[in-house]
Parts: C-alpha cells; sequence; structure tokens
C-alpha cells in the first residue's frame, strides 16, 4: 500500500517558548490562528512506477481554537495515458485542550473518493482503455466519516505528538444498515528545530483494517482484507523563505500485510516516495 504523503506539513519557522498557534512551521499540532488561512501543495511520487500526485490542503481558522479545511488531489500515470481525481475531504479540528505547551485536538472529517487505506478515487479517465474510465463508481469510490484525537507536547526546539483515529468507509454516504469496512490509524510525529531557517521532521503511522469491506461480501473468503494493515514512515527537512511561506523535500517507505488466513506475513514494499511541498499562510 504506498501511500504518497499528503498529511504532514513540512514546514519550518523556529519561535520563542511554544509554537504560536497561526504560524505554519512543521508542528504536527499545527492550527491555524483566527482569520489565517493557509495552503500546502505536494507534488510526490514513488521510486516503483506508482503516478505523479499533486495534492492541495486549503484550511482556514474560525477561532483560536477551531480551524476547518479542505482537500482534495490530482494524479497522472505515463505521461497522462491516465489521469484521476483522487478525493475530496472536509476536516473540523478543534483545540479541546490547551495548557502551554501540552496540546490536545479533537478531529472529524468527511471524504468522497480515495478510501482510509488508499485505494479507490472520484474519477479516473484511460485514453487507451476507454472501457475503464470511471466516475463516481461504486466499486471505485468510497466515502469515510473520521473521528479521531492528536494531542502532544511543543517547544521552541522540538514536539512530540500523536494521533488516533478511527474511519468506517463505505460505498455510500448514509448506508450505515452496511457492515462497511473499519480503519484504525495510530500513527506518531516529531519535529526539531535546527534553526531559524531549517527543521527536521519524522512520522511513523500504523493503518488497520478490523472489520471487512463490503465489497468482499460475495467472495469465497469474507475475511480476505480483516486484519490486513500498513507501517508508513516519513522523514522530511524544510527550509523557511520567510515568516510566511516554506518549502519542503520527504522521503517515505512502507511495510504491510495484506491480511486473512493466508496473508499474515509483513513485507517492505520495493523502492520509496519522495516528493515536495509548498506551503504559505495569510
Amino acid at each position: 500500500m504506498k501511500k504518497l504523503a499528503l498529511t504532514s506539513l513540512l514546514a519550518v519557522f523556529a519561535v520563542s517558548g511554544a509554537h504560536a498557534a497561526n504560524v505554519i512551521d512543521g508542528n504536527p499540532l499545527y492550527l491555524p490562528g483566527a482569520g489565517h488561512f493557509y495552503s500546502v501543495s505536494t507534488l510526490g511520487s514513488h521510486t516503483e512506477g506508482t503516478p505523479y500526485l499533486l495534492g492541495e490542503e486549503f484550511g482556514y481558522g474560525i477561532t483560536n481554537k477551531l480551524a476547518v479545511e479542505v482537500s482534495t488531489a490530482l494524479w497522472e500515470n505515463k505521461a497522462f495515458d491516465v489521469f484521476a481525481w483522487d478525493n475530496v475531504a472536509l476536516k473540523a479540528t478543534y483545540r479541546a485542550l490547551d495548557l502551554g505547551a501540552w496540546k490536545l485536538d479533537l478531529v472529524g472529517a468527511y471524504e468522497a473518493g480515495s478510501d482510509a487505506i488508499g485505494g479507490g478515487g472520484l474519477y479516473v479517465h484511460n485514453n487507451k482503455n476507454p472501457h475503464l474510465n470511471k466516475w463516481f463508481d461504486k466499486d471505485f469510490t468510497g466515502y469515510t466519516w473520521t473521528a479521531g484525537v492528536r494531542g502532544g507536547y511543543t517547544t521552541s526546539t522540538w514536539t512530540l505528538a500523536g494521533h488516533a483515529m478511527f474511519n468506517y468507509l463505505n460505498s455510500e454516504t448514509f448506508n450505515w444498515g452496511d457492515k462497511g469496512t473499519r480503519v484504525w490509524e495510530l500513527g506518531l510525529d516529531a519535529q526539531y528545530v535546527l534553526d531559524s531557517h531549517w527543521s527536521l521532521l519524522a512520522g511513523v503511522e500504523y493503518t488497520g483494517i478490523t472489520q471487512d469491506h463490503v465489497a468482499y461480501d460475495d467472495v469465497e473468503d469474507p475475511n480476505k482484507t480483516k486484519n490486513a494493515g500498513s507501517w508508513y514512515g516519513e522523514f522530511g527537512v524544510n527550509y523557511n523563505i520567510d515568516a510566511t511561506k516554506f518549502v519542503g523535500v520527504y522521503v517515505s517507505a512502507d511495510m504491510d500485510h495484506d491480511g486473512g488466513h493466508d496473508h499474515d506475513e509483513w513485507h517492505v514494499e520495493k523502492g520509496f516516495g519522495f516528493g515536495a511541498k509548498f506551503g504559505i499562510d495569510f
């Protein structure tokens, strides 16, 4: 399960004391201040043939404790022989606890397109095989509800944060009667500020399926995906252009297993992901 990194903010801006709420600085606990917009654009790929992906996150701080975000992504493969619109996601983050260096956020999100383990999308176009074209296809598009928490400790030079997210994926937005797929995401992220321009970031996340996808109801082995999971790791280096702009580069790697009775062995995916990001606060 090769995942192109779209979730971490590869940015840097060193400040004294605890990190300011409205400064994009690579901190995994970043939250825009009241009245602040921010944008993070990502261009990523993979050495083993994963298509080029262009992602965008755009957010706004309603108050100093509440922010909303919309994100989406496009990808192409084989010189645009195949291209797709990957997803649209809406997210809200509320800072429930802010005790100086200690932070705790409540997170809720809804996504149409890619599921919580990286498959599917909203639209795909295949120039060479038009019969493979899809647009909101029930076998291709997933709808995911997410609820979770993130929190940790941040200082002027380092931050350590964790997150736990529960995802409910189905083939329809409100089809609660269907068993769908239950997916957990558990992660740990860190940032170390070298100076006023440079910062290092690292993160690891486990994604695991706890219930089968509805798509497998009619197969011989209903446990084909149960207990499937993946580990995703990322390392990044950021450079701050000025107080409101940054560029960053990153590399990533995956390890996964497919689940079911005959797929319990973990294996490291070949190659590695790589990419660059640009962000701005305004």
